[in-house]
């Protein structure tokens, strides 16, 4: 990251007044997480709604092909790539993983508000940054924990192992 570009606030505490960016780890890691948490939820709600898209042009397709007298194999296979598209949907649960990467991302933002800020929590924090860290931490275990929890209930019921 470029100087011009980097974030650099000054923070008052007991000790001295030091500055906020590059230097700490806690804001390290909650710029590194919404960055991640963002482009991931971009990444999933582009495939979300591209395999959405697809399963309406096809399904539309199909009957204006049955109008036509088009081949069976081809109306078949209309119905089949809708099955297959919509179960890798479900296999990659892109609409979760989507909505729960962007609602995880904005409570990084919000925690990074409040730190700038120095509202909530941080007001009367002996140690801000410590706190930040804390929190961030917390954020991401929770997103962590729901990922594994979602993904091992399927496993549970089938009796397999991932």
């Amino acid at each position: 990251m470029s100087e011009t570009s980097a974030v650099k606030v000054t923070v008052a505490d007991d000790a001295a007044a030091r500055p906020v960016g590059g230097d700490s780890p806690a804001w390290a890691r909650l710029e590194d997480q919404i960055a991640w948490y963002d482009r991931q939820s971009k990444h999933n709600q582009q495939w979300f709604k591209g395999l959405k898209v697809l399963q309406i042009l096809i399904a539309a397709a199909i009957p204006v092909a049955a109008g036509l007298d088009g081949p069976t194999w081809l109306i078949g296979g209309g119905g089949a790539l809708i099955v297959a598209l919509e179960s890798l949907q479900q296999l990659q649960q892109y609409q979760q993983n989507w909505t729960s990467y962007r609602s995880t991302c904005e409570r990084l933002k919000h925690e990074k508000f409040l730190f700038l800020a120095r509202a909530g929590a941080y007001a009367t924090a002996e140690r801000p940054e410590a706190l930040l860290a804390e929190r961030v931490e917390g954020l991401v275990s929770q997103e962590q924990a729901a990922w594994v929890s979602h993904y091992e209930e399927p496993s549970k019921q089938t009796g397999e192992s991932r």
